[in-house]
């Protein structure tokens, strides 16, 4: 069962963490965005939200694993799939390794997944985190202070949300998912043929 966690509070909302994604309902149909089409939203990604037309991110900022900052711009030219986490939160934990073997799959010249953790600034419960679930293809990155979170509006963990190579969003998932699956696969090799 989701349930709130105060010390996170995001102006009047909670942070969720969990099994309210399994209360989402698949939304209806929407605009095709190029290569993403609504009908992919099946299986694995079928609480997987198209936004009915992309949204250009905000230029926001986040750590590498280094506690460098790092501007989502300089990310352009590569789908991204921004992926906001905990080791705290269960459903979080459970997906991690499919997210890893999703990044395995697909070139990181063309798709980075980047799983942003709320944990904290810095590695201590991170690096291990990764050593202990042996996650050997994605990086370690932090959204400092949750501002990111606040930016792109994510108010449950985990949320991952598919950002085309200009920049902007072109959907976004709560709770957890299977990565690694065909039509998880699927909808990333559409967002990477996407031109637009």
């Amino acid at each position: 069962m989701a349930h709130p966690v105060p010390n996170f509070l995001l102006g009047r909302r909670y942070i969720l963490c969990g099994a309210l994604a399994a209360l989402a309902i698949p939304t209806t149909a929407t605009p095709s965005l190029a290569g993403v089409k609504p009908d992919m939203a099946k299986g694995a990604m079928e609480r997987f939200k198209l936004a009915r037309t992309p949204k250009p991110l905000p230029d926001l900022e986040i750590q590498d694993a280094d506690d460098k900052p790092l501007k989502l711009a300089d990310l352009k030219g590569k789908v991204l799939l921004l992926n906001f986490w905990a080791t705290w939160c269960a459903p979080c934990v459970k997906e991690m390794p499919s997210l890893d073997r999703l990044q395995a799959a697909l070139p990181k010249d063309r798709f980075l997944i980047v799983p942003l953790s709320i944990d904290g600034p810095t590695k201590p419960k991170v690096a291990p985190f990764y050593n202990d679930q042996k996650l050997k293809n994605l990086g370690i990155y932090f959204d400092k202070g949750r501002k990111t979170m606040q930016g792109l509006d994510v108010t449950l963990l985990p949320t991952s949300i598919l950002v085309d190579a200009g920049g902007r969003e072109l959907g976004r998932i709560e709770g957890d998912a299977d990565w690694d699956m065909p039509e998880s696969i699927a909808l990333m090799k559409a967002a990477m043929a996407d031109k637009g």
